[in-house]
């Protein structure tokens, strides 16, 4: 099937075909999962992060593999180390700019086929400890602009060191 035929189908039904959803969003300027100008945070030839369109809790971020492998087993050790710095580095930034208690750093790619990527959700001080937070309900993404650039800048800065 060509890109234009794939784009009509749902992300289920990508994966059952075997398409990865996540690639032929980047091939089709993101007719997948949308416009992403106000979630992108931060791009390079490795990876690119974004706040999550359908978030766990405000902050929730995702750092992801440009290349496509199907999770942390199959990436070459360097794209490894460099998306934990990274994790680390906006963990720190999620509780300054968000002021949330903590950050869950979880990858749970399984399945038929999937992408590697990072998720980083952050729980507040009035939410439970524990598991529970990698399935909180999916929130509707709100953009907010000075956190938004806020983050965008600092991870700029980051890379540059």
């Amino acid at each position: 099937m060509e890109d234009k035929e794939l784009i009509k189908l749902s992300i289920k039904e990508l994966m059952e075909l075997g398409v990865c959803p996540t690639c032929l969003n980047r091939r089709t300027g993101g007719a997948i999962y949308g416009d992403d100008r106000y979630s992108k945070l931060y791009s390079d030839s490795d990876i690119e992060i974004q706040l999550v369109h359908n978030p766990r809790s405000r902050g929730h971020t995702a750092i992801i593999s440009k290349e496509h492998y199907q999770n942390m087993l199959e990436a070459p050790d360097e794209l490894n180390e460099k998306i934990i710095r990274y994790a680390k580095y906006l963990m720190n930034l999620l509780v300054e700019i968000y002021k949330c208690e903590t950050v869950y750093l979880c990858t749970m790619c399984d399945g038929k086929i999937n992408h590697y990527h990072v998720q980083l959700i952050p729980r507040y001080q009035d939410e439970e400890i524990g598991s529970k937070n990698f399935v909180k309900i999916r929130k509707e993404y709100i953009y907010e602009e000075d956190k938004f650039l806020l983050l965008k800048e600092r991870l700029e800065s980051f890379s540059r060191k």
